[in-house]
């Protein structure tokens, strides 16, 4: 049976997500600053997409499908920025590659990881209501934890095998590969909704 996209659960859900990723994200933001991570750095630019991705659907949930699958093709859009922020980020370490403090990075991957599988969690069980808007926020959330484990990696490779940036360059590369995908997944949904939508 599909929950109605009024219904206060889902509201209430995306509205915690959206606030738990604001939060972490000024957390992360100031640790990726302070040690020169990149993949901290686009980890944390995700955590703001992300709450912004939640707030957004908070609002559209009751709007009409044409409309929300119109939204849900600007939210492809929006998927792409972390990408774009990271290669810049990347770019600028690959020319100054400075090894950044594995501790703080692997804590703050941990941490972030927690958070997105809290996240994930809450909204697994809604991700195929409310078409392209939850499904972005799932697999947001989703991909964000298995980013997390390779940042989590990128530190332990950093502080006992490989001393270098390259890890956390890697890694950092990865996310922005990652978030590519997602927004290509969530663009054809919303496509194909907005074509059902006007039939």
């Amino acid at each position: 049976m599909n929950i109605p996209l009024s219904d206060t659960g889902l509201r209430r859900v995306v509205r915690l997500v959206a606030l738990l990723n604001l939060g972490y994200f000024g957390i992360e933001f100031a640790v990726a600053l302070a040690i020169g991570s990149v993949s901290l750095f686009a980890d944390s630019i995700d955590f703001l997409e992300d709450a912004s991705v939640n707030f957004l659907i908070f609002a559209a949930l009751g709007w009409s499908a044409v409309r929300r699958a119109r939204d849900g093709m600007a939210l492809a859009g929006i998927l792409l920025v972390p990408g774009l922020a990271t290669l810049w980020t990347a770019w600028e370490k690959f020319n100054m590659p400075v090894a950044p403090d594995p501790v703080p990075l692997t804590l703050a991957g941990a941490g972030a990881c927690a958070v997105n599988f809290a996240c994930a969690y809450m909204l697994a069980r809604y991700r195929t209501h409310g078409g392209s808007l939850t499904r972005a926020a799932f697999l947001s959330a989703r991909n964000d934890v298995l980013a997390n484990i390779a940042i989590i990696a990128a530190g332990l490779v950093t502080a006992f095998l490989w001393p270098t940036a390259w890890p956390d360059l890697i890694v950092g590369l990865g996310i922005a590969a990652m978030n590519t995908g997602a927004a290509r997944e969530v663009w054809e949904a919303a496509r194909k909704e907005h074509r059902a939508a006007q039939a």
